[in-house]
């Protein structure tokens, strides 16, 4: 009885996942075509935290006028800057718009459509220093977005100690907190960091210092059909003078964003436009963490039995799957289900349900130990004498011997469900809408790094602390019998 309800509401549980991943799957009629991007980028591409939720910007609004012309329906997938490219050349997405330069390196993976819009490098620093030239960078800590275009400038500075970072608002924090003493980065973003932050500033990288104008442009599979239509639209868009509209509209909101004066002061305030949005991630959180919970449970309680069984396959087998799950890193998981299902199994799955998976394979592998620790810790007497009194095996295990290795081992399951929930914050990489992307995408829209942070952290304490509280009342609950 209790298998039968616990593989009922696994069932379930995993139905949610797949619907709340791939519901927009079922148009059917209309040719769809999926976008890359990393909306931590103002204001090129940023979350609309404040209304709707959905991923706008400079790039989408361009994308969005050459489906139109090409009549495509957009669909947009986002994720991080470094992901882009494993995702167009695994399938997962038709084309990459995300302030994306090109680069001989990159023309090895992609293909790359004409230019439609040039930028500019520019160095960002404290505004009690002055850096005018990448000469004056010489022997500094220079931050750079990891995958970009400034990598490379920035390699041709003497001396200098590269740190590589993910996100432009890790970047604004490291040089606020003095980690690093300057970043570049292209001059729209820099607009926005330092007019949100006053005690930043920046300098445009004057021309032939090292450095060229960036020029941006679609990317897109290798001899992917696209490359041409999406040029003849560009070629469009420019003619009609969308473009130029497009491109001023989204400049001029830059100038709106304001923020308070000072190094590290705080200001929860610029928070409260985003309360709705940043408390919609704890269900994505919560959902996340019960479906790997469950499923990880249920899948490491048979690897347990195989371990304990006399056969040797099975054993083998549940040895073997321990020693890959515990010996590679989480993340290479994630990005393993993520990344190769589509191209292996010709699946499109949603990124919610291969964190699902992903933690959940992750954590069968260490709760089997558990597991078969608390089973081999039940009397050996009982297994006896159900034997004697001709109890068959199954019935045994589940009824008799399972709930008491439960009973032993229920702190270390809820040491297990509270791992999982704080490690959720990991599939914030593949574009899951959990709190810590939702705490990154304020941070993209308001220029500041920290109040979002702390904040979401309040929250992953809180719920670690009624889980902790839960745990504690089921445990008192069980011992009651003994």
């Amino acid at each position: 009885m209790t298998n039968t309800r616990m593989s009922t509401i696994i069932v379930v549980a995993i139905l949610l996942l797949v619907f709340s991943g791939s519901s927009s799957s079922a148009e059917g009629a209309k040719k769809t075509i999926v976008m890359g991007t990393s909306p931590d980028y103002a204001p090129y591409e940023s979350v609309d935290a404040k209304g709707s939720g959905e991923i706008v910007g400079l790039d989408i609004d361009i994308a969005k006028a050459i489906a139109d012309k090409l009549g495509y329906e957009l669909q947009i997938s986002g994720m991080d800057f470094n992901s882009l490219i494993a995702a167009l050349q695994t399938g997962r997405v038709d084309f990459v718009m995300s302030a994306m330069s090109v680069t001989d390196e990159r023309k090895q993976s992609v293909d790359f459509s004409k230019v439609y819009y040039v930028a500019r490098n520019t160095i960002i620093s404290k505004a009690n220093h002055n850096y005018g030239t990448l000469e004056e960078l010489s022997g500094k800590r220079i931050g750079v977005q990891l995958g970009s275009t400034q990598e490379t400038v920035a390699a041709s500075i003497k001396n200098a100690e590269i740190k590589k970072l993910n996100k432009i608002p890790d970047m604004i924090q490291e040089i606020k907190s003095g980690r690093i003493d300057a970043a570049i980065v292209e001059d729209a973003v820099a607009l926005g960091n330092t007019t949100a932050n006053p005690d930043l500033k920046f300098t445009m990288i004057p021309s032939g210092d090292g450095d060229e104008d960036q020029g941006y442009s679609v990317a897109f599979p290798k001899g992917s059909p696209l490359v041409d239509e999406f040029n003849e639209a560009l070629q469009e868009l420019e003619a009609s003078g969308e473009k130029e509209a497009i491109v001023t509209k989204w400049f001029d909101s830059i100038m709106a964003t304001t923020g308070p004066a000072g190094g590290l002061n705080l200001d929860f305030t610029i928070l409260r436009d985003y309360m709705n949005y940043m408390m919609k991630g704890i269900y994505v959180t919560l959902l996340f963490t019960l479906v790997s919970a469950l499923f990880g449970f249920v899948w490491g309680a048979i690897l347990s039995l195989f371990k304990i069984s006399h056969v040797r396959p099975l054993q083998w087998f549940a040895t073997a799957y321990t020693s890959v799950f515990r010996g590679t890193p989480l993340l290479l998981q994630l990005f393993l289900i993520y990344f190769a299902t589509p191209q292996l199994l010709d699946y499109d799955i949603s990124p919610l349900l291969a964190a699902g998976l992903a933690f959940g394979l992750n954590s069968a592998a260490y709760l089997s130990e558990t597991i078969r620790a608390g089973i081999m810790a039940v009397d050996r007497g009982q297994r006896e004498a159900a034997m004697a009194l001709g109890i068959p095996y199954r019935t045994m295990m589940i009824s008799i011997i399972f709930p008491q290795a439960v009973k032993n081992i229920l702190p270390a399951l809820v040491n297990e469900c509270v791992a999982l929930l704080k490690e959720s914050s990991l599939v914030s990489v593949i574009g899951v809408q959990d709190l810590m992307r939702r705490a990154t995408v304020v941070q993209a829209n308001t220029y500041r790094a920290f109040e979002a942070l702390l904040f979401v952290g309040v929250i992953y304490y809180v719920l670690v602390l009624i889980l902790t509280s839960l745990a504690r009342v089921l445990e008192r609950r069980l011992r009651r019998s003994d």
